[in-house]
């Protein structure tokens, strides 16, 4: 199985940063695409950016200009540099790795435990 493991939440002043990282495990031969995902309290899961191996961003309308995703493949590591920070932004942010190729199979849609952010003055 694939496992991710994510660090860097906690609580910022509005108009502080954060990094994000989250790295997966398992045998891992390649990931296709990696990303973060966020929910806040009673709110649906939504996108905030994702990065393929190849480097190519996407990133939700929200956080474009703010937010800067990027990735290791060597070491099977996914980065969301924060910055410009709003209390919108506050959430439990999700890291996800989506077709994982691994010594034992290949799996989709692989996710992390969550890692608390919250953006309070």
């Amino acid at each position: 199985q694939v496992q991710l493991v994510e660090s860097g939440g906690g609580l910022v002043q509005p108009g502080g940063s954060l990094r994000l990282s989250c790295a997966a495990s398992g045998s891992i031969f390649s990931i296709n695409a990696m990303g973060w995902y966020r929910q806040a309290p009673g709110k649906k899961r939504e996108l905030v950016a994702t990065i393929t191996r190849s480097s190519r961003t996407n990133y939700a309308d929200s956080v474009k200009g703010r937010f800067t995703i990027s990735r290791d493949n060597a070491k099977n590591t996914v980065f969301l540099q924060m910055n410009s920070l709003k209390p919108e932004d506050t959430a439990v942010y999700y890291c996800n790795a989506d077709d994982v190729v691994t010594a034992m199979g290949r799996y989709d849609d692989c996710w992390g435990q969550g890692t608390q952010v919250t953006v309070s003055s």
